[in-house]
């Protein structure tokens, strides 16, 4: 007897708008031809493994596509929850042809190791060589770099003399609540796994 209390979906429509899911929110940077700073905000975002790789979904409409196809590199920005408002005003639209003149007014840093900026005062930091994009996932693809460098906030570093629920607590994390909603997270609790597990 099917349970009662679950809900098929029609899966001829997409899925991610009938339940909240848990994402990060990250701010990819790239240029645009004319050297100007693009800054979008993605939730599809992922480590790619175990190692320096990292990757995110995208549209080939957008400029953040464009620009890493034609430079091969971009910036990855984790921002805190205090900046929720940068990263919204991050999706603005652009002027027609035009860049997104709401970034003017971004305070950024640019990377050492690439033509790419981060917005300050984020809390942990990726400079990207593009690796390579898979396509073909409806009108999406998968864009993925390798990371050649890497920093991050000192007071957001795991280290043996800081318990990890306590940095949580005392540096919390920003979290996207796919879709349209995102939550503070300041509380966690250790996962239970198995003595034997391996990765």
């Amino acid at each position: 007897m099917p349970d009662q209390k679950r809900i098929e979906f029609d899966v001829s429509e997409p899925v991610w708008g009938r339940c909240f899911t848990v994402a990060p929110l990250v701010l990819v940077g790239t240029r645009d031809e004319d050297g100007a700073l693009d800054l979008a905000p993605k939730h599809m975002a992922t480590p790619m493994g175990w190692q320096n790789y990292f990757g995110f979904v995208c549209s080939p409409q957008h400029h953040t596509y464009s620009n890493i196809e034609r430079t091969g590199q971009f910036t990855v920005s984790y921002p805190k929850p205090s900046q929720v408002l940068y990263a919204s005003l991050a999706a603005s639209p652009r002027e027609t042809d035009g860049p997104k003149t709401v970034l003017q007014n971004f305070n950024t840093f640019a990377a050492s190791e690439i033509d790419g900026e981060f917005i300050d005062d984020a809390y942990l930091f990726f400079e990207c060589r593009h690796f390579k994009t898979v396509d073909g996932f409806g009108s999406n693809c998968l864009i993925t770099g390798e990371i050649v460098a890497a920093y991050a906030d000192s007071e957001f570093v795991r280290g043996t003399e800081h318990d990890d629920q306590e940095l949580i607590h005392d540096a919390p994390l920003f979290a996207y609540l796919a879709p349209g909603r995102f939550a503070t997270i300041s509380r966690s609790n250790a996962f239970p796994f198995p003595v034997d597990m391996k990765r």
